[in-house]
Parts: structure tokens; C-alpha cells; sequence
């Protein structure tokens, strides 16, 4: 949660170590600033930013948060813009609430102008890449309102590659934006599919039309944990990617097909377009391509491409192909002519590519199947559930309505009942459960019952004020500094490093980490606890004066006996035995939000160094102790 020169340390070595072993100039390595790296830093340039010092941009001086420094190049006609932008924090917090990237309008300007010095000779195709570190999903937008979505659609990149979520949840982390006035509303806050459909339009295939309004972004692996790397290849402007795992050990020979392009993850509108369009196909067309790295000698690549009209992998292609690099190349391009418009197919996903390689020693390594449409069709893909909780939702939206939501809610099941049992004599009973045996009428007992015990009532309304109110707690911020600041629901509050003007509110929404697994993981199933504690001395009480046919006057005096032997005289009835069950549970409930909220607080201790009694307790213990007068509260006799 906080800088450590030692690793700084480390990792310059390292690096030092792979520009030696490769070879390669210094010059083209790119280490970009990422949350991690940012972590407890007040200020950009100052004695705890280690990033400045070690890393590789540091060294060489690159100080802006946009940068193509040697990476802008020309290959005949064709242009090819790389741009690395930086929008990690201005003040570094520490994490977890260091989550989001924050843009500034300055660093979109930046981008923009990046990315538009080639507008003014639209004949003169380009591909443009850009590379940060956040997800879009969690990238905040800056204090216009302006996003780096809106940009990159601006410019039409090829793709956005990020990183930030390490693979923990899924593999498939990529999403496909498209511009299209239908999908402005929705999108604000959810986008349910990793593809886009395009809208249907009139086509303009003059030359020089502007290009369709679209990108990729493909977040990929880490590789301390993941041992992942990705080799990504810009043909005659076919933007292609291969994936890497490393994990299981190092690889003989790596092959990327580049042409034609996986259909699932290809720029659909602009590839349609040119289907579409016939006289604007180019000569890229006419060969199936593919690069080819190995530590031995290749003596042969071969092409295969399978039709799966009969849900068969039927073999309609199997030609070799020709080694068109040279001896100074890292990597091998092959090609091999084919008839492309044999494959103009409706379907996105009948043909599929594999290409194999065979090395002098006589290891064969194969391809991942991979449709393809030379129609400029969308092969489908989808999201599993923790996929689309990370790169679907544009949390940034979320996080107010979701903790306002959350808030009232939490409210209302407070209010409502209140008032229910002021306004009116009528009261929720035992009897009036069973007879409409409904779950309404059951929720209605337990938050009806939470008001019978006005002290806990009084307090969880208390703290629900406390947290939208006052700070949740007082904490260390920064790497080894002194001045501590305060986190409410809106952010954090600290001082800037010179002492003299304050921060107010930074860190939003990263602070939805904590904020709102409090409210929904601990504050609600307290609350409902309560309130069900309640009910069950309720209910538990109205089955016992059924069984035992005594009226509410006489239970207090007969409770005990009652209790402990039925009418045969044996210990414990049946029926005292389920009551008792159905209490435990609730109490092991409790015990498990305890758990959960020291828990929490352990890992907020840790991170920002506090003392739970001076910098946090009423966060610290108002929950605790609540549940734990309730639990005393209804207790039996």
C-alpha cells in the first residue's frame, strides 16, 4: 500500500539486465507509470516518487504523461502512431482507495494532440495505438466531464492496450467501442456485450470519408503472477495479437497470425466497410500471413483453414507458406496466396485459421483456431460474470447512484416500520405470518420487531447519519509522511505537500472500495440481524404460549419450567430445540459480520496506519456493539 525503495531497486536491475541480454536500445523501452507505482506519493518528482528515479522513462527523462518518443514511424505509405499516456492520481493516496486512473483536461488535450498530427493528410492512411495502464471502466472522467473513450473514438485507433487487473478475473478482459448515438444512454453506466453490433447506415466509400468511430481496448496479463507477455503486430494496417503464457515454462517457437484477422476481436465496422466497399480492398487481401519467432531454424509453416459448415472441422486449405523476411529480422513473416473471396461467408465463424510450424529439431507448434470473416463480420464472444463486473460497468457512474440507492434503502427500512407502528395500532404478529405465510409479511415481523428495541433502532439510524455526516476515519496517506488526512464518502481531504492548501475530495470514486462493501456487506445484514433477533424472541415466544395453551400473563412465571420438560417429563421439548436452532444461526450471522468488519478494518489499520480507538471507532465499533446489545437484548429468561 505504500513505496518501497528496495523494490525500486530491484526492478532497475532487472531492467538493466534485460536491455543487456537483449540487445536492444535502451531508447525504445516504455515502463509506464501504473496505481501500484503511485502509491503514498504527495508529489510528482519528489523524494518518495521512486518511479522517477528508477524506472526506465525516468532515467531517460520523460517526465510529460504523454509520450511517442521514438515511436512514431513510416513504412512506405502507411503511418504508425504509438502514444503512452500516463493518468495515475496527482496525489498519490495510498490503496486500496488509489484505484482509478484520473485524466486531467490538460492530459486529454495532450492525447488529443497526439493523436491528430496526421488529420491534416486523411489520404495517408495511419494506425494508431494507444497504451496506459487503466481500464476504461475504471477510468475517472476529468473535471469537464470529458473521458479518454471520447478521444480515443475521436481519432479511430486501432486499439487501447491497458493493464491494472492482473487476469484475476478472466482472460477474456477486452471490450470493443463503438460510436453510435443508440448507445449513448445505455452505455453511461453498462455495456452488456464485449462486441457491438454496428448500426446499419448509408455507406460513403469515396476517398477520404472519415473513418468509423471505433476501437479496441484489450486489457492484458501481468506477468509476476501470471508469467503473461503479448506480442502485438501492425500489418498493412491489420492490427493482430497473440497472448503468451509462460507459466508453465519458456516457448521454442511463437506463431501470430496476422491476416486475415480474428474475427472476434477485429475493428468489425471499418473491416465491413471495406467489404463493402469493394474498390477500397487492399492488396493486404491477397495472402494469408503470419509471423513465426523461434530459438531454431524453421523449415517449414503451413497454412489450414477449416470449414465447420457441417459442424465438422473439414479441411479446405493446406498450403505452405513462404518465408518472406530476412537474416536482420527477430521474426519470420510467411505468406502464401489464397483465392479470399472464396470465404466471403454470412456467418462470422464457419472458416477457421491454424497455422503450424516445424523446426529444424522437428518440434511442431500449432495455432489456436481462429475464425475469420474477410466480410468485416463480429464472431461472438461473452463476458463471463466477473468479465463484465470489471470491464462492462463504468464504475465511475455507478458509484453515486449505487451508494445513494444503498443509503435510502437502508433508511427506509428503518423509517417505514417506524412510522408504520406511529400512525397506525395495527402491529405485525406471529398469528398474521403464519396465516399469510408470505416473505413480505415475514420482513414486515423482523424490521417491525428492530423498532421494539428503540436503543439499537436509535443507533443504527445514528451511525447511518455518522457515515454520511462526519469522516469514517482519520489516516495516513502518504509514504512516510506526518500529516494525516480524513476519508468521508466523497474522498479524501489532505493537505498538499508544501502545507499551505488542501486537497479536498481526491480519490473519488476510488473510495467506493471501502464505502460500499460497508454498507452492503456489513451495515445492511447488521441491521437484519437485529432485526430478525427481535423476531425470533417473538415468534419464539407466540409458539410457546400455543403449545403450552397459557396466556401472555402467566408465560413470564412458567418459562422456565415449561421450557426445560414436556409433558412426559423428558428434558428439552422438541419444540425448544428448533427455536434454539433457528437463534444460533442468527448468532453465528453476527459473528460472521463481526469477521467480516474486523477484517476490514485490520486491512484499513494496516494500510493507512491507524489506532481503531483515536483515528476510527465509531466506524471501528458501532456495529460490533450494537449487535451485541441486541443479542443481550433478546436473550430469554
Amino acid at each position: 500500500m505504500k513505496q518501497n525503495e528496495e523494490e525500486w531497486v530491484e526492478y532497475k536491475n532487472v531492467m538493466e539486465d534485460v536491455v543487456k541480454r537483449s540487445g536492444l536500445d535502451k531508447n525504445i523501452f516504455y515502463d509506464l507509470r501504473g496505481n501500484h507505482d503511485n502509491f503514498g506519493v504527495p508529489v510528482i518528482g519528489g523524494l518518495l516518487d521512486f518511479y522517477s528515479k528508477y524506472s526506465i522513462n525516468g532515467q531517460l527523462g520523460r517526465s510529460g504523461h504523454v509520450n511517442s518518443v521514438t515511436l512514431t514511424l513510416q513504412a512506405g505509405k502507411r503511418k504508425y502512431l504509438f502514444v503512452g499516456l500516463d493518468s495515475t492520481m496527482s496525489v498519490g493516496l495510498r490503496g486500496p482507495t488509489n484505484l482509478f486512473g484520473h485524466p486531467t483536461d490538460q492530459l486529454l488535450a495532450e492525447v488529443d494532440l497526439e493523436l491528430s498530427q496526421w488529420d491534416s493528410q486523411p489520404l495517408k492512411p495511419a494506425s494508431k495505438i494507444s497504451f496506459g495502464h487503466f481500464p476504461l471502466s475504471f477510468s475517472a472522467s476529468s473535471q469537464s466531464g470529458k473521458t479518454l473513450k471520447d478521444i480515443f473514438l475521436k481519432h479511430s485507433l486501432s486499439a487501447y492496450v491497458c493493464g491494472h487487473l492482473h487476469s484475476r478475473f478472466g482472460k477474456n478482459l477486452k471490450r470493443y467501442h463503438l460510436s453510435s448515438h443508440r448507445f449513448l444512454s445505455s452505455q453511461k453506466f453498462f455495456q452488456f456485450n464485449l462486441n457491438q453490433n454496428p448500426s446499419e447506415g448509408s455507406k460513403n466509400c469515396s476517398f477520404g470519408a472519415p473513418p468509423v468511430q471505433e476501437f479496441w481496448e484489450w486489457e492484458m496479463g501481468d506477468w509476476r503472477k501470471t508469467r503473461a507477455m503479448r506480442i502485438l503486430a501492425i500489418d498493412r494496417g491489420h492490427v493482430s495479437f497473440a497472448d503468451i503464457d509462460f507459466k508453465s515454462g519458456s516457448k521454442k517457437t511463437i506463431i501470430l497470425p496476422t491476416f486475415p484477422l480474428d474475427s472476434r476481436f477485429m475493428s468489425t465496422s471499418s473491416s465491413h466497410h471495406e467489404y463493402e466497399c469493394e474498390h477500397m480492398l487492399p492488396s493486404s487481401y491477397e495472402t494469408v500471413r503470419a509471423l513465426v519467432f523461434s530459438v531454431s531454424p524453421i523449415v517449414s509453416v503451413v497454412a489450414k483453414i477449416y470449414d465447420t459448415r457441417y459442424e465438422n472441422l473439414d479441411i479446405v486449405v493446406d498450403a505452405p507458406m513462404t518465408n518472406l523476411g530476412d537474416e536482420s529480422s527477430r521474426g519470420d513473416l510467411y505468406a502464401v496466396p489464397w483465392n479470399y473471396k472464396a470465404f466471403q461467408d454470412p456467418s462470422a465463424d464457419r472458416f477457421w485459421l491454424q497455422i503450424e510450424a516445424t523446426d529444424i529439431m522437428g518440434r511442431t507448434t500449432m495455432t489456436e483456431l481462429r475464425p475469420f470473416s474477410v466480410n468485416g463480420l463480429h464472431g461472438k464472444v461473452s463476458w463471463t460474470w466477473k468479465e463484465f463486473f470489471v470491464m462492462g460497468c463504468q464504475w465511475e457512474a455507478l458509484y453515486y447512484p449505487i451508494l445513494w440507492v444503498s443509503l435510502y434503502f437502508l433508511l427506509l427500512i428503518l423509517l417505514i416500520p417506524r412510522a408504520f407502528l406511529f400512525f397506525s395500532r395495527k402491529q405485525i404478529t406471529y398469528k398474521n405470518v403464519l396465516a399469510a405465510k408470505g416473505f413480505i409479511s415475514g420482513v414486515g415481523l423482523v424490521l417491525q420487531e428492530l423498532c421494539n428495541v428503540p436503543i439499537a433502532w436509535f443507533g443504527f439510524l445514528g451511525y447511518l447519519f455518522y457515515l454520511i455526516l462526519f469522516p469514517w476515519f482519520t489516516g495516513q496517506v502518504f509514504t512516510d509522511g506526518e500529516d494525516k488526512g480524513y476519508m468521508t464518502y466523497m474522498g479524501w481531504a489532505v493537505k498538499s505537500s508544501d502545507n499551505k492548501s488542501n486537497h479536498d475530495y481526491i480519490g473519488s470514486p476510488d473510495v467506493m472500495v471501502v464505502v460500499l462493501p460497508h454498507l452492503i456487506f456489513v451495515v445492511l445484514p447488521a441491521i437484519l440481524s437485529s432485526g430478525a433477533l427481535a423476531a425470533e424472541r417473538v415468534v419464539h415466544r407466540g409458539k410457546f404460549l400455543s403449545v403450552s395453551g397459557k396466556k401472555k400473563d402467566d408465560y413470564s412465571g412458567l418459562d422456565q419450567r415449561s421450557v426445560r420438560y414436556d409433558s412426559r417429563g423428558n428434558r428439552r421439548s422438541k419444540f425448544h430445540f428448533g427455536g434454539h436452532w433457528i437463534r444460533l444461526i442468527l448468532l453465528v450471522l453476527c459473528l460472521v459480520i463481526c469477521w467480516k468488519h474486523f477484517k476490514n478494518c485490520r486491512a484499513l489499520m494496516k494500510a493507512y496506519e491507524m489506532n481503531p480507538l483515536l483515528h476510527f471507532p465509531v466506524y471501528t465499533l458501532g456495529i460490533p456493539l450494537l449487535l451485541v446489545y441486541v443479542i443481550h437484548k433478546t436473550k430469554r429468561n
